[in-house]
C-alpha cells in the first residue's frame, strides 16, 4: 500500500537556533522534547506531517539499541559532516508489516521498534505519545529511512500547532538529489509503495498519498531551484522540502519581517542552505 510522507529530520547543531530560525521563517514552533537514546527535538506540524527538528544533545545516553544505532548515532554521524535533511519517514499503518516487506525487498534495516515519550501540548498539558518505527536502508545514500505508526494520534497531532503565520498548509515534496536518479528507482518504489514511478528528463518521482519523493541529478535541481545541490561524497542526500502556502506574498512579507534571507526562482520562494542550516527550503503558492 502507499505511504504519504510523515516527516523529515532536519539535523542541526545547535537546536535553539533551529526553532528560532523557523520562528522567523512563519512556523508555529512545538516544545522541546527528550529521548532516552540522547537526541531532542522541536516540531513543526503540518496536517498529516511534520519537520523534526534534531540534535544529539546527549550522546552519552547513545546506546546498542536500535533507535541510538539507526536514529541516534546515524544523525550524529550526519552532524560530523554537516547540518541538513537528514531522515526522510513515511507513514506507517502497521510498522511490522512495513518491516516485512522491506525484508521481502531486501532494503530492510531494522525490525519495527516502538517507543514512547511525553508530549506537550501548546496549553502545557502532558501527554504520552507512543510510534513503532520500521527502518530501511538504501547504501547508495547519505539519508536515514524509515516509515512510522503513530500509537496516540489523538495525543500528537494539533490543530493549534498547524497554523502558521507563513501561510504554509501543507507538504508538497521532499527533493533528493543524485548523480544517476535511475540507480535508486527500485528501492524508491519498494520504500513508497509506489509501484508506478514517474519517469522525466529531470529524474524520477513517487507520487505518495501525502506529497512527492523526487529524485534528480544536480543539474536538474540547480534549474529547478537556482541554487547548488548539496555535496555527498558520490551518494544520494535529501537536499530541499517544497511546501504549499496559500499566498506567497504574504509568505514573502513574513519573511522580510523576520529578517530572512530567500530568492525567487520559476514562481517558488526559496530560502537556501546558507540561511537554512544546510537544507533548502522551497514555498510555492497552493
Amino acid at each position: 500500500m502507499p505511504r504519504g510522507l510523515d516527516h523529515i529530520a532536519h539535523s542541526v547543531s545547535d537546536l535553539e537556533a533551529a526553532a528560532a530560525l523557523y520562528r522567523r521563517l512563519g512556523f508555529t514552533v512545538g516544545a522541546r522534547n527528550r529521548h532516552p537514546w540522547g537526541t531532542h527535538n522541536h516540531i513543526v506540524q503540518l496536517p498529516g506531517f511534520f519537520v523534526e527538528l534534531v540534535t544529539v544533545a546527549e550522546p552519552d545516553k547513545l546506546g546498542n539499541d536500535g533507535f541510538s544505532r539507526l536514529f541516534g548515532s546515524f544523525n550524529k554521524a550526519f552532524l560530523e559532516r554537516h547540518e541538513g535533511l537528514s531522515f526522510l519517514i513515511l507513514e506507517s499503518r502497521d510498522a511490522s508489516a512495513d518491516a516485512a516487506e522491506f525484508r521481502a525487498a531486501g532494503i530492510a534495516a531494522s525490525d519495527a521498534l516502538r517507543f514512547e515519550r511525553e508530549g506537550t501540548r501548546p496549553d502545557g498539558t502532558k501527554v504520552k505519545v507512543g510510534f513503532s518505527l520500521a527502518f530501511a536502508r538504501d547504501a547508495a545514500a547519505e539519508i536515514g529511512f524509515a516509515t512510522c505508526q503513530q500509537h496516540f494520534p489523538e495525543n500528537f497531532w494539533s490543530p493549534a500547532l498547524q497554523q502558521h503565520p507563513n501561510g504554509a498548509t501543507a507538504i508538497a515534496a521532499a527533493i533528493i538529489v543524485a548523480e544517476n536518479p535511475s540507480d535508486h528507482h527500485i528501492f524508491l518504489s519498494a520504500f513508497t509503495g509506489e509501484r508506478e514511478l514517474v519517469a522525466t528528463s529531470s529524474g524520477i518521482t513517487a507520487r505518495t498519498p501525502r506529497g512527492d519523493v523526487t529524485i534528480m541529478d544536480p543539474a536538474a535541481f540547480r534549474t529547478h531551484f537556482g541554487i547548488d545541490a548539496p555535496a555527498a561524497a558520490d551518494k544520494a542526500r535529501l537536499a530541499a522540502l517544497r511546501f504549499a502556502v496559500r499566498d506567497r506574498q504574504m509568505l514573502a512579507h513574513t519573511f522580510e519581517a523576520g529578517g530572512v534571507t530567500f530568492d525567487l526562482h520559476m514562481d517558488q520562494v526559496i530560502v537556501g542552505p546558507e540561511a537554512a542550516m544546510g537544507a533548502a527550503l522551497v514555498f510555492a503558492a497552493q
